[in-house]
């Protein structure tokens, strides 16, 4: 995977962060979700190379990023944005078009919010902002997205549960949330990558240190930032037969908090970007150019 692309570690202060690049042009930085890594976006970055510099990187806690001892802030979508602001610092990106899967689509919406210079567009990937996700929750919407309230639960109940069997739990993940079978939806050395990231027990503790951080110092950060309407032009995807739009208006969760919002779907499930990557590739493409004729 990835071949001909540049490998980085990248030292940012408190971590290292695990990085590859590839093509040239306009920047594109890509962010993995829960439960996966970079190698998520194995099959939508090559096609993005021949018009675009792409940049995908494992968030802080997953992958082979440093796993930081700590909670809170320490595994905040603010803290995990500042390290990927660091990493294009690094690689010589002063603006670039950040899209994002799952928990990597809350970094980038964080990223937009504390540093819109740097952000040219935002590509918030079968994601609504975090606020909504805990505000007006009813009865389907906890049962479905019963992870959001297991995984912040005092440790060490929830690494506990998982380390017993890490495999059945996040294999689980992918097939529930992603509405297709392993094999359908998921390629081999992609699946391969997964189950080595998420057997680290580290990587468990830091996951769960992550959504911890989402139910708390994360909404804090977004209760201060609720009068802000982000002027960043934002391309809201989602999948089509993903769960997500049954549960919100997906596009209107997100013009409650940006102005310049314009909503796309493409085919597959919530992992769409492991089931779809031609129609994700093609998606952020039209994307990056939307937004550069919004700023023009």
């Amino acid at each position: 995977m990835f071949e001909g692309f540049a490998r980085h570690t990248v030292d940012v202060g408190p971590v290292r962060i695990n990085a590859v690049s590839g093509g040239s042009g306009p920047a594109i930085l890509l962010l993995h979700g829960y439960p996966q890594t970079l190698e998520q976006w194995a099959y939508v970055a090559p096609l993005l190379t021949d018009e675009f510099t792409v940049v995908c990187a494992d968030l802080r806690g997953y992958g082979r990023s440093s796993k930081p001892e700590g909670e809170g802030e320490v595994y905040s979508f603010r803290a995990m944005a500042a390290d990927q602001l660091a990493v294009m610092d690094e690689l010589g990106h002063e603006t670039f078009v950040v899209a994002g899967h799952d928990r990597g689509g809350r970094v980038a919406h964080r990223m937009a919010l504390d540093a819109p210079e740097r952000v040219s567009a935002l590509v918030p990937c079968d994601v609504v902002p975090t606020w909504a996700m805990y505000h007006g929750v009813d009865r389907e919407r906890a049962a479905r997205y019963w992870q959001w309230y297991f995984l912040p639960l005092p440790p060490p109940f929830p690494e506990r549960l998982i380390g017993g069997d890490p495999d059945y739990y996040f294999e689980n993940c992918l097939v529930t949330n992603g509405g297709t079978g392993l094999e359908e939806g998921f390629r081999p050395e992609q699946l391969e990558a997964y189950r080595s990231a998420w057997r680290d027990p580290e990587m468990i503790r830091a996951s769960c240190a992550d959504y911890r951080a989402g139910a708390t110092v994360d909404l804090e950060h977004d209760a201060a930032d609720l009068d802000v309407l982000l002027e960043v032009p934002t391309f809201p995807v989602w999948g089509a037969e993903g769960l997500l739009k049954d549960l919100f208006d997906i596009e209107a969760e997100w013009r409650r908090r940006c102005a310049h919002v314009v909503g796309r779907t493409v085919p597959g499930g919530h992992f769409f970007p492991d089931q779809q990557p031609e129609a994700t590739a093609e998606v952020i493409r039209s994307a990056a150019h939307d937004a550069a004729a919004v700023r023009a």
